[in-house]
């Protein structure tokens, strides 16, 4: 009788200790992804992630937020993987023992590599990996030198692992989750698991560029005890384009008014000597622009500020330029004075003089010399310990004033991180060596409460080589990675879209032997739809640098056409828009050409189909040229 009533005790810790492991298990996590892939419902997305975050140990709570978020590591680490599409595809056609043909059949049905490798791969029915062992192994990977030594710990990760694992490692190192799970989601979640105010969460992950370290200060209750991390991008502020100068004045009476640059949105993080500069699309960009470094360096205090670096042409004895926006005299007034101080400042170069510099970890004299840039700044995100992004534009505008008009230092400055690497370049009060011309310039700022008064500022812009305005509103915070009616940016120009390259041909001619001609897609949903093929635009220096990437980040090879990863986005134009049935979206673009490449642009914000069909139904009142061609006819 004694022994009976002791097996169910004895029984029940064991059944207890199965299920922790279950829940531990990776394989827990890629069916919860599964769930949150299958529902469209972001509080039922929410609800699944709250209970899987709750269900785990806390450790691997805090990997599973970051895997969550389709990230390998967080953002503030400088950790990459660096294994690159064609790398992964082989190791999983290797892995299943199937050969090409049946690679690209099955990547033909399912669209990622992901989808392709659970299809394909025979790995045992239930893993023995958890949470935790998926995140060594990704540390290892990052660690590992050379391309066999990441080869074999990839190899021996991904044959430990059932194929619903193996889907959800493959797109967590493509960084392609594709679950409809945004890690906004993943912060109500954790919000909800843990009883914290969303808003918290919010600003937690924010300031520290962590969201696993997020998850252990909510579950402790320590939200309040983070503090602002440096050298970690925070999200961009973006603007609503307007069409014309009375809409621009129609969502706000008081509007701070500035060019518009063609060069590239760049956050500046800046603690004593140390110095790093990112681009809109979160990478670290400090190498490609070596002296800017000891002029943000020789800043009085830690900051992060927001700018556009650009091309540059400087006058001749080049004054600093200060612009603190006027409140007391008329428009015109300010504008004048305005314009007078624009002109000193000198103007800025096309972004092709600027092109050349972007991705390059090693830039030469002659290029710092023949491309220079300045860092023109028009916001302040974090100065004097505090972050400034709930104060009004108003106020970040004093204090970004005060902050650039101090006194600076000089000398020698660090680029942090590590890679860290010396510069050194003169700067001071004004003086720059004759070689090297670098600055950072406050972007100068004018008044306008009149419709006429923003069509003088938008023609003066273009005069100087400028895009148009930038219209925002003086009482307005800063909304991280936002985009809204607070910001406003005005430009006229021929129909543009910002597309993903999804595949490539070899050219004929002169340029057989490299990839020039350039299919591109638009976004529907989630998916990527075909609009176009263009195949002019880019000099043979972008082609050639282009073809090595491709060869490198290739899906599937059909011969003379190579599907590849769908990450490079293109800037086309084109000379009108119609309907189609050659192409998945449903449109064609009449002579499209490249206008340039977009690398300060993620895949994710490329143009929708919601732009597309804009554009086709605002076009001039449709001429036989525009209607759906005839099904005997090839255009």
């Amino acid at each position: 009788m004694h022994n009976e009533q002791l097996t169910p005790s004895l029984r029940q810790p064991a059944d207890s200790i199965q299920l922790a492991r279950m829940s531990e298990s990776f394989q827990h996590l890629a069916r919860a992804c599964d769930e949150i892939a299958a529902t469209t419902k972001k509080l039922q997305k929410t609800a699944i992630v709250s209970e899987l975050l709750k269900s785990l140990p806390l450790e691997q709570a805090r990997a599973a937020a970051l895997f969550l978020s389709g990230r390998p590591f967080p953002v503030w680490e400088e950790t990459t993987l660096q294994v690159g599409g064609r790398a992964l595809w082989q190791m999983v056609a290797e892995l299943s023992g199937k050969d090409e043909g049946a690679m690209s059949a099955a990547y033909r049905k399912y669209g990622d590599l992901g989808s392709v490798a659970e299809c394909v791969l025979l790995g045992p029915k239930s893993g023995d990996l958890d949470v935790l062992d998926v995140q060594r192994a990704f540390h290892q990977i990052a660690t590992a030198r050379g391309a066999a030594a990441k080869g074999a710990v990839l190899r021996d990760l991904l044959s430990r692992t059932t194929p619903v694992e193996a889907k959800y490692i493959i797109k967590i190192i493509t960084g392609d989750l594709r679950i409809g799970l945004k890690e906004s989601l993943v912060e109500e979640a954790i919000a909800k698991a843990y009883g914290s105010p969303a808003a918290d969460v919010q600003r937690v992950n924010m300031l520290m560029g962590d969201i696993g370290e997020t998850v252990k200060l909510a579950a402790e209750g320590q939200l309040g005890e983070a503090r602002m991390r440096l050298f970690h991008p925070l999200g961009f502020m973006l603007a609503s384009p307007i069409e014309s100068a009375e809409e621009g004045l129609s969502y706000f009476a008081e509007a701070a008014v500035e060019d518009k640059y063609d060069g590239i949105r760049a956050q500046a993080h800046v603690s004593g000597d140390q110095v790093r500069i990112f681009s809109r699309t979160r990478d670290d960009i400090t190498e490609s622009f070596p002296e800017l470094i000891p002029a943000l360096a020789g800043l009085p205090q830690e900051v992060i500020l927001d700018g556009e670096i650009v091309a540059w042409e400087f006058p001749e004895r080049p004054e600093a330029a200060k612009a603190i926006v006027d409140q007391t005299g008329s428009d015109q007034a300010n504008l004048e004075a305005g314009e007078t101080k624009a002109t000193e400042m000198g103007h800025a170069r096309p972004f092709t003089v600027l092109q050349q510099r972007l991705g390059r970890k090693k830039v030469s004299e002659t290029m710092l010399r023949d491309a220079p840039v300045a860092y023109l700044v028009f916001d302040v995100l974090y100065a004097r310990g505090e972050l400034l992004i709930d104060r009004t534009l108003r106020e970040r505008a004093l204090i970004l004033d005060q902050l650039l008009q101090a006194p600076r230092k000089a000398g020698i400055a660090n680029v942090a991180g590590k890679n860290a690497v010396q510069h050194a370049f003169t700067f001071d009060e004004g003086k720059l060596d004759p070689h090297v011309q670098a600055r950072i310039m406050r972007a100068p700022v004018f008044r306008a409460s009149a419709a006429d008064h923003l069509e003088q500022l938008f023609t003066a812009s273009q005069a100087r080589g400028n895009e148009g305005l930038m219209i925002k509103h003086l009482a307005s915070t800063y909304n991280p990675g936002k985009r809204g009616k607070s910001w406003l940016k005005m430009k006229r120009e021929l129909a543009t879209l910002d597309v993903v390259v999804t595949a490539v041909e070899y050219g004929h001619g002169k340029r057989i032997g490299v990839l020039s001609d350039y299919t591109f897609a638009v976004w529907h949903g989630d998916k990527l739809v075909n609009i176009g093929k263009a195949y002019s635009g880019l000099t043979d220096v972008e082609i050639a640098e282009m073809t090595k990437w491709f060869l490198e980040h290739t899906v599937e090879d059909q011969g003379m056409r190579l599907v590849v990863e769908p990450k490079v986005v293109l800037e086309v134009a084109f000379n009108n828009m119609m309907e189609s049935e050659r192409h998945e979206s449903g449109y064609a673009l009449r002579f499209p050409r490249i206008l340039r490449l977009r690398p300060d642009k993620s895949a994710e914000e490329a143009n929708t189909i919601e732009t597309v069909r804009k554009i086709y139904s605002g076009q001039a009142p449709k001429s036989p040229s525009f209607q759906k061609p005839h099904p005997t006819k090839t255009t």
